[in-house]
């Protein structure tokens, strides 16, 4: 028997025992897959919750579903915030879902200044909603049970002093220091990564980042892009303190970690 299909839910709507789909899910079901009455879904709220669930019936704006049983799941992945400056086009879009993949659990997009976006407020508005409709299918693919936050643009002043990790780490090709050498022996409770445009950071930024007690590491010898520097470093950093040590969940074989 295959994995059930999962979809991101309200975690209100999963507190009885009938759960009701509206929305993107409720779409997707009917419109695009054409599912069935009688299809078992797992269903999450994002937060480590799952509810496996019967499809009962379709209706022309929602579906419902009964539970069939449902549990908490333990997060093990360590806990990466990636802080990116954002990059030219539509570059944010495969840092977000591939590092969803890989393991990131926030997304602070980030005005620099060789990084100045020109969108408009409702522009900006529809990125950002297209921003969590990829890291929502991206978590949905790569089984993930918590859903990783994407933040609202902000400049990166106001984000380097904000209470974070115990590791603070920035991808800088200047950096006298390689990334093996920076990171501890003991887990850290969490990463927070920071990663410059196309263009770098200035003179003055890396003064207030360093100044942010912000480690600056490199990852080699060769010049990576923006885009592709966060992807390289995270699964370095799951690999040896996270989640990476785990097989794939599969919901119908593995027992659920604990039943509420």
């Amino acid at each position: 028997m295959s994995d059930p299909l999962r979809f991101f839910v309200p975690a209100e709507s999963l507190q009885g025992d009938q759960v009701v789909i509206t929305g993107e899910p409720y779409h997707h079901l009917r419109n695009v897959l054409r599912i069935k009455s009688g299809a078992i879904l797992l269903l999450l709220d994002g937060l480590g919750q799952c509810c496996q669930v019967e499809l009962e019936q379709l209706q022309s704006k929602q579906a419902t579903s009964r539970v069939i049983r449902r549990w908490q799941e333990t997060n093990r992945t360590l806990p990466i915030s990636l802080l990116q400056a954002l990059p030219k086009g539509d570059k944010f879009d495969l840092v977000l879902q591939k590092g969803t993949e890989l393991g990131v659990s926030s997304f602070q997009p980030l005005e620099t200044e060789y990084a100045i976006p020109n969108l408009k407020v409702a522009r900006l508005s529809k990125r950002a909603l297209r921003w969590q409709r990829i890291v929502n299918e991206a978590a949905r693919q790569s089984r993930r049970c918590f859903l990783p936050q994407v933040k609202p643009l902000q400049k990166l002043a106001t984000v380097l002093d904000e209470p974070s990790s115990n590791l603070k780490l920035v991808l800088w090709e200047a950096g006298s220091v390689a990334l093996a050498e920076a990171l501890p022996k003991e887990s850290p409770t969490g990463v927070t990564l920071l990663v410059g445009p196309e263009g770098g950071f200035s003179a003055a930024e890396i003064e207030i980042i360093t100044a942010s007690r912000f480690q600056a590491v490199h990852l080699g010898p060769r010049i990576l892009r923006t885009e592709t520097a966060g992807l390289a470093a995270t699964p370095i950093l799951q690999y040896l303190y996270g989640d990476w040590q785990y097989p794939p969940v599969n919901n119908n074989t593995n027992q659920p970690e604990e039943e509420i």
